[in-house]
């Protein structure tokens, strides 16, 4: 079975529901002519490895940033898990992004006075999750830096920096698991072990929402494809469908960059 499966709202034979609606979404940042998003709306099932896609400026950045409760939408509603972030305070959306969003960034964003496994263990410290020790050795262990705990990030690779931060993201079980450009300071080796182990991920049931301005890795590891233009979305191709084969989606986000 391709490792993508989603089929007909089921994943893997199991009924799976909506995690994520933005509906009639726009987001014009002060002083802006144009809008960095302009009537967005889209949905995420429970269960799904979705990438969004686009050239640097088309708001792929900014809809997942409103996805995490980082920033608001200046029109529409984000709803996440069933909350309607924008009824949020900042109180409430920062206990929503520790509870139930884990992120990965391009820059791995570790604190370089701590250790690997501090670094890994900061959002439970702040949740107060009994037992996070534990839990934490056990992701480096699944993430295969198991040997790297006690030391700091200037001494490991790159590879190794993101896999600690992709296990800080899911210290806290998160809902929804958040990837902006996650393989883009990495060389090729290390992000096809990087994207290899959001597959791994993605099998064992997590949500999975990918931001990227690479059609080939897309379409290599998604089971749905977004495609973002100019604040819109353009095309949205799930790709285990027989009418829209990786290589029709590469296709038109070519004809997109004419």
């Amino acid at each position: 079975m391709d490792r993508r499966a989603f089929r007909n709202g089921h994943l893997w034979g199991v009924e799976v529901t909506e995690l994520v609606r933005l509906t009639d979404i726009t987001k014009v940042y002060q002083g802006g002519m144009t809008g960095a998003l302009n009537g967005v709306s889209m949905a995420v099932e429970e269960g799904e490895f979705t990438a969004v896609m686009g050239p640097s400026g088309s708001g792929k950045s900014t809809l997942l940033n409103l996805i995490a409760g980082l920033d608001q939408p200046t029109t529409g509603s984000v709803m996440v898990g069933g909350s309607d972030l924008g009824k949020m305070g900042e109180a409430p959306l920062a206990r929503f992004r520790r509870d139930s969003i884990g992120f990965v960034f391009q820059f791995f964003h570790l604190l370089p006075n701590l250790t690997v496994l501090e670094n890994v263990l900061i959002p439970a410290q702040l949740k107060g999750t009994a037992g996070a020790e534990a839990r934490g050795r056990d992701l480096l262990e699944q993430l295969r830096i198991a040997e790297v705990a006690d030391r700091y990030p200037a001494n490991l690779s790159g590879g190794q920096q993101q896999r600690v931060a992709i296990a800080r993201a899911l210290i806290n079980q998160p809902s929804l698991l958040l990837a902006d450009e996650p393989t883009g300071a990495l060389d090729t080796r290390s992000g096809d072990q990087v994207m290899e182990l959001l597959m791994q991920l993605h099998a064992s049931g997590q949500t999975i929402l990918l931001v990227t301005h690479d059609a080939k890795l897309a379409t290599r590891h998604a089971a749905r494809v977004i495609s973002v233009m100019d604040g819109r979305i353009v095309d949205d191709a799930r790709l285990e469908s027989p009418e829209r084969a990786p290589s029709e989606v590469i296709r038109v986000r070519s004809e997109e960059a004419l």
